[in-house]
């Protein structure tokens, strides 16, 4: 089956430090659905964009690597059976009702190359 990146785009990251399950009760419940379905392979949610570091050449800067109204807040990877299927599940992500979006794009190649290092 197909694999397909879903990035989820929206003002900032609703996983701040001090999130509480309410405040991400939308989002972990997608990501639950799109579990219980059997469709997901990984998912990360990343930290507001205030916590970003970004490096173009020689020059480290905190922040964003681009200013813009959305950021890249977080993204998934599925298993669908085509585009049609993995684009029926991004839409139901809850950035897509709450100002955002999401973009799905086929994985090419990659994977898990070794556990995290604790």
């Amino acid at each position: 089956m197909a694999q397909y990146a879903i990035l989820i785009y929206a003002e900032d990251s609703a996983h701040a430090l001090d999130a509480t399950p309410e405040e991400l009760e939308t989002c972990d419940g997608h990501a639950d659905e799109v579990e219980q379905e059997g469709a997901m392979v990984a998912a990360f949610a990343l930290t507001p964009r205030d916590m970003a570091t970004s490096i173009r050449g020689d020059v480290v800067t905190d922040g964003p690597f681009l200013e813009a109204k959305e950021v890249v807040a977080g993204f998934y990877v599925i298993e669908a059976p085509d585009l049609d299927a993995a684009v029926e599940i991004a839409r139901r992500n809850p950035a897509t009702q709450e100002g955002g979006g999401v973009e799905v794009r086929p994985v090419h190649s990659g994977g898990v190359t070794a556990p995290p290092v604790e």
